[in-house]
């Protein structure tokens, strides 16, 4: 009996954790290698509520990363993969791949509930990133046709379309990057916004125009997607060309992502308009104590990798100083 409860007690201790990160994009796994090296006993989940991603986050989407200092160029999932082995070196640091359900807060803990187990933490990283917007209801065919020729990640699927025709919906700097990805794969590409001009960084916008694959269709709107089994074209809410309806046999989807602020929400944490999770910049706190936010989840305006990085960085060394406070004990 004796035996049995220390065996009891000692499975409970491995459910404690001084730092739970909500994430494993290179924001959460950054967080994690910098908690253990204050010596903090670190959880990272890595299948956040409601994410579509895989451990490594959003980055692990994009074919070349050229801004991350100390590495001149490479791709999203090689930066993921070294910050994650560089984390779990620590044996502190435990990633276990469970989606949350629902976080409690007790007393000065908190209880986390995933799909497998349940988890006591004393601080709590929000690392939760975003996931794609998904075009708009009214966009007849725009439900209908996913996983059918609608996609939302160019690296991902990008091979699928060899020598074929597609389109890229948006204007933004993850749009004009996915074009170009696409390029190397299709024969034809457009890039429809509703917008006057397109607006990437200057950079890709010359490699856009360089590129004569790519045409641009502006200040028009997609009113519906058509196909069989798969797309096979999209009617435009102007004609382009003489026609408002455009050949293609897929459609990538890249205006904007939704922020991934529920569980932050359940917490009473305060959220901005946006539903990004307001942090004080210095440290990475939020409204609520022990609770602290990084990377794209929070409002920080200037989103990048590195910005997410030094936000989690932040907030494992306020949590250290919580901790070590007379608040609360670490283990």
């Amino acid at each position: 009996m004796k035996k049995e409860n220390k065996e009891s007690k000692s499975q409970n201790e491995d459910m404690n954790y001084d730092f739970v990160i909500i994430g494993a994009g290179v924001s959460g796994l950054s967080g994690a290698m910098y908690a253990a090296r204050l010596g903090l006993k670190t959880l990272v989940l890595g299948a956040s509520h409601g994410s579509e991603l895989p451990v490594g986050g959003v980055i692990t989407t994009t074919n070349i990363v050229e801004n991350y200092p100390g590495f001149i160029r490479l791709t999203g999932t090689e930066l993921s993969d070294k910050i994650k082995a560089h984390a779990l070196d620590y044996p502190l640091v435990s990633l276990k791949e469970e989606k949350v359900e629902k976080i409690e807060k007790q007393n000065n803990y908190f209880k986390i509930k995933t799909n497998k187990n349940q988890y006591t933490g004393k601080t709590i990283l929000f690392a939760t990133g975003t996931k794609w917007r998904k075009l708009p209801e009214t966009v007849k065919g725009s439900r209908e046709f996913e996983n059918r020729g609608i996609n939302y990640c160019a690296l991902c699927d990008g091979p699928l379309y060899k020598n074929k025709i597609v389109a890229v919906i948006g204007g933004s700097d993850s749009a004009a990057k996915d074009a170009m990805v696409l390029a190397e794969h299709a024969k034809k590409i457009y890039i429809i916004y509703r917008g006057e001009q397109i607006h990437p960084e200057p950079i890709n916008m010359k490699r856009v125009e360089a590129n004569k694959k790519i045409e641009i269709i502006a200040n028009t709107n997609i009113k519906e997607i058509k196909g069989g089994q798969f797309v096979k074209s999209v009617i435009l809410d102007k004609p382009y060309k003489g026609s408002d309806e455009l050949s293609l046999d897929g459609v990538f989807v890249a205006i904007g992502h939704v922020v991934l602020s529920d569980l932050a929400k359940s917490l009473d944490v305060k959220l901005n308009e946006k539903e990004e999770i307001i942090i004080n910049h210095k440290t990475s706190e939020t409204s609520v104590s022990g609770i602290f936010a990084a990377g794209d989840v929070s409002d920080k305006p200037f989103k990048q990798a590195i910005t997410g990085v030094a936000e989690a960085c932040t907030a494992a060394y306020s949590a250290y100083e919580f901790l070590t406070s007379s608040r609360v004990e670490t283990s």
